[in-house]
């Protein structure tokens, strides 16, 4: 049985267009410190108080100006949150306005934290005003309204160290497609097929944004999810070669013990271990 706990977006108010404003008094009252995965958007701001966050395989730290990345699919739990104070926005990955705010958004597919920026003020006024909204939402407020100013919001939030591919339509659309097929397909020929580019262009534009190459970046997509799997969900080898596309467990085990290291026993073995830990 899986010790994760699945979340669904489901909005207070369906005129708000797919985004919701939480407070962190407010996830205290919803949050029971299990491990959850959501299917929307989370990025929080902390404005006061201390504590931790984890999503996926790794732990940050949270401080007064820390941001917090949470794409749908990642793993996390909050931790040590009494003296925490701020806003989490959840939002649908339809929810920005337009194609290109959506593009605009996309940094934040890559989880994490970061730290207190130079523009913090910009950050703040911009969640005050879709607060302001949300909070006025209803009859006679125009539709767009809310999208708009999470796109204004989010293009105020500190980008990752990767988000220089945002702009890179082609890196951008192989990230879609993979998300689509990971699962079933982990060659850089099939995607350079459905994207209509040779496989050389489009390890190009994946190394251009993340200084890895194409397959490279499918197998750590791949690996995630066995992690993912191994860890959370307690799958064996041969549930995760099944759900993941690998015609036995032992093509799965190969794959993954050379991709980490470690068997896929052995790796999980000692994840849940530190899972128990932390």
């Amino acid at each position: 049985m899986s010790n994760v706990r699945q979340l669904r977006y489901q909005p207070r108010d369906s005129s708000a267009g797919g985004v919701e404003v939480l407070s962190f008094a407010r996830l205290r009252e919803l949050d029971d410190h299990e491990t959850q995965r959501a299917d929307f958007y989370v990025v929080a701001v902390v404005d006061e108080g201390v504590g931790e966050v984890s999503i996926d395989f790794d732990r940050y730290p949270l401080a007064p100006g820390s941001i917090v990345r949470i794409p749908p699919g990642a793993v996390h739990r909050w931790d040590d949150m009494v003296s925490v104070d701020g806003s989490l926005v959840l939002f649908l990955p339809t929810a920005p306005a337009t194609p290109a705010t959506r593009a605009r958004a996309a940094p934040i597919d890559i989880p994490g934290v970061c730290e207190p920026v130079a523009d913090a003020e910009l950050v703040s006024a911009a969640l005050d005003h879709l607060e302001l909204e949300l909070r006025a939402a209803g009859a006679g407020t125009p539709a767009e309204i809310p999208g708009l100013l999470l796109s204004a919001f989010l293009a105020r939030v500190p980008r990752a160290a990767e988000a220089r591919y945002a702009n890179d339509s082609l890196f951008v659309a192989f990230r879609r497609e993979l998300e689509a097929h990971f699962r079933g397909h982990r060659d850089t020929g099939f995607y350079a097929r459905v994207l209509g580019y040779s496989p050389r262009t489009l390890s190009r534009a994946v190394q251009k944004a993340t200084g890895r190459t194409a397959k490279a970046y499918i197998v750590e997509r791949v690996l995630l999810e066995a992690k993912r799997m191994l860890a959370h969900d307690r799958f064996t080898a041969a549930r995760c070669a099944s759900e993941l596309g690998f015609p036995d467990a032992s093509g799965f085990s190969a794959f993954f013990r050379h991709g980490t290291g470690l068997y896929a026993g052995a790796w999980q073995k000692r994840a849940i271990s530190n899972l128990v830990e932390g």
